[in-house]
């Protein structure tokens, strides 16, 4: 089984994540801001990656740090759970709709650390959540992780669909990137024999 788990403590956060990247979508998430327990039950869900968070942040500061340092613990678990790559698909892409949203992930597991983010048309904030957050988490991620990750809105209007679209297309590239071929299973996908 591919399973990590990280203990992330600071001055801002005290972090416990346990990811399994052969799981079923099963999760137990407390981060101690709403909307951000929303989308990583929904990013394990749409993975079909167990994923366990707990957090304690300094949620009477804001949620930065927070969704900062869990981002960060997550590509971290993500990438130690992945090993050397060995087998996997390594690309994944999706163009997902979520109600009047329509939002495109292409994901490259493939050692470059990489984001291009543009999700725009977003209201400042959702419910307590900084939108801005939004691309905070998803390149802290990415450079954990050692992801290239290309994440654009096509159309949508309401701030809720266009967040949540964007962390199901995360979740739907990345499932494809690390599910391992069966035709491949002992290969490097990548030519350099390699990935790093």
């Amino acid at each position: 089984m591919r399973k990590a788990s990280v203990t992330r403590k600071t001055t801002e956060t005290d972090i416990e994540l346990t990811i399994n990247l052969d799981g079923t979508g099963k999760s137990e998430i407390d981060t101690g801001c709403g909307f951000l327990n929303h989308m990583l039950t929904l990013f394990s869900a749409h993975s079909r990656f167990d994923l366990t968070v707990k957090c304690k942040g300094d949620m009477d500061v804001d949620a930065h740090h927070t969704t900062e340092d869990i981002a960060i613990a997550l590509g971290q678990a993500m990438k130690e759970a992945a090993g050397d790559g060995r087998g996997i698909q390594r690309y994944g892409n999706i163009c997902l709709p979520m109600d009047d949203a329509l939002i495109l992930c292409a994901t490259d597991f493939g050692a470059r650390a990489y984001l291009n983010y543009e999700i725009d048309g977003l209201k400042d904030k959702v419910g307590d959540f900084d939108t801005e957050l939004g691309e905070e988490f998803m390149r802290a991620f990415c450079m954990n992780a050692k992801i290239t990750m290309h994440l654009k809105r096509i159309s949508g209007y309401n701030t809720h669909h266009i967040l949540e679209g964007a962390f199901k297309a995360a979740a739907r590239s990345l499932r494809m990137s690390l599910k391992i071929d069966e035709e491949t299973r002992n290969e490097m996908p990548s030519t350099k024999g390699i990935l790093s």
